[in-house]
């Protein structure tokens, strides 16, 4: 079974309804769980108490930054794999997302079937599911 079989459980921590929901529905048109969260202190709560494979965490988010949310969850010892998505998108964004405990960044706008592909790869790595890849000859 590859990761992409795999049904996945995800928490979307996204402000922007719309974001919001197009992520759930995507994410859920392929098969996985996928709740939503509209802020940092709901997202941090849902993530402490929810047994996610993979969070996807906005940076700008109302009453908790995402850098805030996933350092508090870093500082607890949780090793939930996190994929920053943010319209903070310059080099320096990045590095400090990812310095912040982010495992991978992927800046707004994007492609959802990237952002499945990067999803599928850091869920990957923490189950330890192997896949074979093909490599182009």
């Amino acid at each position: 079974m590859t990761a992409a079989e795999r049904t996945m459980r995800l928490l979307i921590i996204e402000d922007d309804r719309e974001s919001a929901d197009y992520l759930v529905k995507a994410f859920r048109e392929v098969g996985h769980i996928a709740d939503h969260a509209g802020d940092g202190e709901e997202g941090l709560a849902m993530a402490e108490s929810g047994d996610y494979d993979v969070l996807v965490v906005d940076r700008m988010l109302p009453k908790r930054d995402g850098l805030s949310l996933i350092g508090s969850l870093r500082d607890k010892g949780d090793t939930t794999p996190v994929l920053i998505l943010s319209a903070l998108g310059q080099v320096d964004d990045r590095i400090k997302g990812l310095r912040a405990g982010g495992d991978d960044y992927l800046p707004k706008p994007y492609s959802f079937a990237e952002l499945l592909a990067r999803v599928e790869v850091l869920s990957r790595r923490t189950s330890g599911t192997i896949i074979s890849i093909h490599r182009p000859t």
